[in-house]
């Protein structure tokens, strides 16, 4: 292909992705960004964030704190502070920490790899536990055994903690989510499963009140 062929060909191209109005037109374009998202931008945030997992929905519930964004963190501590005392956290200790007034299902997590030896107790993380997707829970404690870390969790709307999150691997580590960038939009992508669910994992949370 020469030159001038080449240039008339990226003309075309340009018109027909960008400024033909037509249906075909429109086909072309969402056919192009599917493939830019798909193996230009995902692979590029792959590599940047440092996790296979860059962008994670949440799923379920078990993060959730009654009124979410605007929850009242006393009010929750009051329900939960029990728990909590068991592992030795108190009160002023998880003001600090990271998503203190946890997340709801359909919030949107931007996520970062991270370091087994870097995470620390309060960490939300990201882990496998051979489940249909990974689980998001806060660390309550982290253990050093010859060199390999193992960490336990528990979801800050859960009575207790379940027995796949008792001993997590450092292998099973997934990420750390850094921020909370859209919330509720992933309820865009849940709405098209809520059926395939069961009853107590559908519709909206509520906080867990025992």
């Amino acid at each position: 292909m020469n030159k001038g062929a080449l240039k008339k060909f990226f003309k075309n191209f340009w018109f027909i992705v960008w400024k033909d109005e037509s249906f075909k037109g429109w086909v072309f374009s969402i056919i192009f960004l599917l493939i830019v998202i798909k193996f230009i931008f995902f692979p590029v945030l792959n590599f940047a964030s440092g996790t296979s997992l860059p962008l994670v929905i949440v799923e379920s519930c078990s993060m959730y704190h009654e009124g979410n964004i605007f929850s009242n963190f006393d009010n929750w501590w009051e329900v939960h502070d029990l728990k909590y005392f068991q592992e030795k956290i108190i009160k002023t200790k998880f003001l600090n920490f990271p998503f203190k007034n946890g997340l709801n299902k359909g919030d949107i997590l931007f996520v970062i790899g991270i370091k087994p030896e870097k995470v620390k107790i309060g960490d939300v993380i990201i882990f496998n536990a051979g489940e249909k997707n990974p689980i998001i829970h806060r660390v309550m404690t982290i253990q050093n055994e010859n060199g390999t870390y193992f960490f336990s969790t528990m979801g800050d709307n859960n009575n207790g903690q379940l027995f796949i999150e008792k001993k997590i691997n450092q292998n099973q580590l997934v990420g750390r989510p850094l921020a909370n960038i859209v919330p509720y939009f992933g309820w865009v992508k849940l709405i098209l499963f809520e059926n395939s669910k069961s009853s107590e994992e559908r519709g909206f949370c509520t906080g867990n009140l025992n």
